[in-house]
């Protein structure tokens, strides 16, 4: 099928080796091109020691938590390859995602605007609502009540 098929919403969590390996090689790069300081066109750094990357995108893109001090501690976002990061329209905090993800698993519905669905293979694909198909294999709206039988 796909190597992103998830539980989650556009990120597939990292391991323990991967949240560190992407940590030191963030760590690295942004010390080696400026990357941990805001440019005047950017609200945030490319990189920022206080981030701790959980989980990565199908671009390649990294999903922290920001831990630095202050209102928004905890909220999530993203780490791109170019440009500061992004913690505009983030959530709140890990909770809250993984609240949302399992309301959308057991109740049906989105979160924000991606549905899941299982694959032939009973993975979590998370597409637009109306998504029929994954690879030319047929998916299958979630929740799906004959789980149960």
């Amino acid at each position: 099928m796909s190597a992103w098929t998830s539980i989650l919403p556009e990120q597939s969590p990292l391991a323990v080796r991967g949240i560190v390996d992407h940590w030191q090689t963030r760590m690295t790069v942004a010390a080696e091109n400026d990357g941990l300081t805001a440019r005047p066109w950017d609200d945030e750094p490319w990189w920022h020691p206080l981030w701790v990357p959980w989980a990565e995108s199908a671009d390649g893109a990294t999903q922290v938590i920001d831990l630095r001090p202050g209102p928004e501690v905890r909220r999530l976002g993203w780490a791109g390859h170019s440009g500061g990061g992004d913690l505009t329209d983030s959530w709140p905090d890990l909770a809250s995602l993984l609240h949302g993800v399992a309301q959308a698993l057991h109740e049906g519905g989105d979160v924000r605007g991606l549905h899941p669905y299982l694959t032939t293979q009973g993975e979590m694909w998370w597409d637009e609502e109306g998504c029929r198909e994954l690879n030319g294999h047929p998916l299958t709206a979630a929740p799906d009540d004959r789980r149960f039988t």
